[in-house]
């Protein structure tokens, strides 16, 4: 593992602890002509926004605008996109590469689950940099602005978002920065619910505590309000299955609850609302057995540390012996459950990976000096799963995500508002890398060189530059050494930026 980061984070002059704000302009607020609301449903497909199913989500589509083509970052994990989201960037420039994260300063032979905020925290205490890149909280801060979290996802998808809290709040139903947000709103709406599949009433406190607490009280530009479903139901129950269905309906009920709610507020007018989530959702038929995979690696280093370390489909092999290295690679290639496999570029930029048969990171944008030597994609099909909708993953568990198949990596976008365009459909690929550079322009505020996303002029009402956005899609394709794995990746490009749409693997 490579320690020091390439790509140290632009902070923002001050980091706001009240709610009040830091300085004149903070205290102040400045009021933009109009704001920005992301909505993230966590896991939400966008075959699940249907008249039937979602009726007031689909309502918003009509309205306004529907990408057909938007894009999670792989790993289609729900940390690695809070990143993206936060920093319009790639892992690449981040840092973040997994849902678990391997530091070894902080543990040298576990991953760090980065759902909890504290392991997040043991990492920065530890002088680690969270995120290698600068958030769009700390640029709107440099001018006056306010992003405010409010979230009922993870403790550590919330502080991803504003983990430096730059001018502005996160209200998360564990703890809030400012704490006072967070004891004011348990005051006023009660304790906070039990999780449960829907997870209806912990997302409807967080929805009320948005509209009745933290928007009025830090009136922010940019507001990114996560609500944990239909992730939290479908991991257990799977996709289609009748309590997964429960969960949307339950959720879109929320989403016409906000519109009112900011209608009431005499805001709905002035907010452009963006609908989105995190990742995709596939069926789920078994993973490879990697444990058994890695035996013959695996031991202690002279240190007496682990040789091997895995997870979240990364293998940090820590001595970085280019032969055992291959050999990881040739098993995975053989097992049936592997899908797509990463290693670092032949050459700088190149596609293909050092190792034959394997794509490069700079391909998957996953190149950086906390890369592991491995990156892995559990393989997926078209297939048809138990209630009816397509896409399957070879991983544990009843349904979930993280594959570079196209079920996990196409993810939703509608959107609705003043500055957007109505009843239009645009076929031309965006990511969630998109977001920050979007919202950054329409606020009248240069986005830092960090910020690899772009902006979504095809959304845009009234854009005057109208920069032609051309589609081009492009094929790589590797095999390994005796032919028996071929791998493609398929890749979009827009306006010049380029999105992976998916991979395949054939075997013989």
């Amino acid at each position: 593992m490579r320690h020091l980061p390439r790509f140290p984070p632009v902070f923002a002059l001050l980091a706001c602890l009240t709610v009040s704000g830091c300085g004149d302009a903070g205290q102040q607020g400045l009021t933009p002509s109009s704001r920005h609301l992301l909505i993230v449903l966590d896991g939400l497909r966008p075959d699940y926004v249907t008249p039937q199913i979602m009726p007031a989500l689909y309502a918003l589509g009509q309205r306004g605008v529907v990408m057909a083509r938007h894009h999670a970052v792989y790993p289609t994990v729900t940390r690695v996109n809070a990143s993206s989201i936060s920093t319009g960037a790639y892992p690449e420039t981040h840092g973040l590469m997994g849902n678990s994260v391997f530091f070894p300063v902080v543990d040298p032979g576990t991953f760090l689950n980065t759902s909890d905020r504290a392991n997040l925290l043991r990492v920065e205490t530890a002088g680690s940099p969270l995120l290698t890149a600068t958030t769009l909280g700390e640029v709107l801060e440099t001018v006056g602005h306010r992003l405010l979290v409010v979230s009922s996802g993870s403790s550590g998808s919330s502080y991803l978002l504003n983990h430096t809290v730059a001018g502005g709040a996160i209200l998360h139903y564990e703890y809030g920065t400012p704490d006072s947000l967070h004891r004011e709103a348990l005051a006023r709406f009660g304790p906070v619910p039990e999780a449960a599949t829907p997870n209806h009433a912990r997302n409807r406190w967080i929805v009320d505590a948005f509209l009745e607490l933290a928007l009025p009280e830090i009136a922010p530009a940019v507001t990114v309000l996560w609500l944990s479903d239909p992730d939290t139901t479908a991991h257990q129950h799977g996709i289609g299955h009748s309590v997964t269905t429960e969960a949307l309906f339950r959720l879109d009920a929320e989403i016409q609850r906000i519109q009112d709610g900011l209608d009431a507020a005499g805001l709905l007018d002035t907010t452009n609302i963006w609908i989105t989530s995190d990742h995709g959702f596939s069926e789920h038929t078994g993973s490879v057995d990697l444990t058994a995979l890695l035996a013959p690696f695996a031991g202690p280093l002279d240190d007496g540390t682990p040789r091997i370390a895995a997870g979240a489909g990364a293998i940090y092999v820590r001595d970085d012996d280019r032969a055992t290295i291959a050999e990881i690679v040739d098993a995975l290639q053989e097992a049936e459950e592997v899908g797509a496999v990463f290693t670092e570029a032949v050459s700088p930029g190149a596609s293909e990976g050092w190792v034959p048969g394997t794509l490069s990171f700079d391909l998957a944008r996953w190149e950086h000096d906390r890369s592991a030597q491995i990156l892995y994609s559990p393989n997926w099909t078209n297939d048809v799963g138990s209630y009816g909708f397509l896409g399957t993953s070879a991983q544990g568990g009843v349904a979930g995500h993280g594959s570079s198949s196209p079920f996990d990596i196409g993810n939703t976008l509608v959107a609705v508002g003043p500055d957007l365009k109505e009843r239009t459909r645009i076929e031309s690929p965006t990511g969630n890398v998109d977001f920050a550079p979007t919202f950054l322009h329409l606020l009248g505020v240069e986005a830092p060189p960090s910020m690899q996303g772009r902006v979504m002029r095809e959304v845009l009402r009234d854009d005057e530059t109208r920069v032609p956005v051309s589609v081009e899609t492009t094929e790589v394709t590797v095999e390994s050494e005796d032919g028996a794995y071929r791998l493609t990746a398929v890749v979009s490009a827009a306006d010049g930026r380029t999105y992976l749409d998916y991979t395949t693997v054939e075997r013989r």
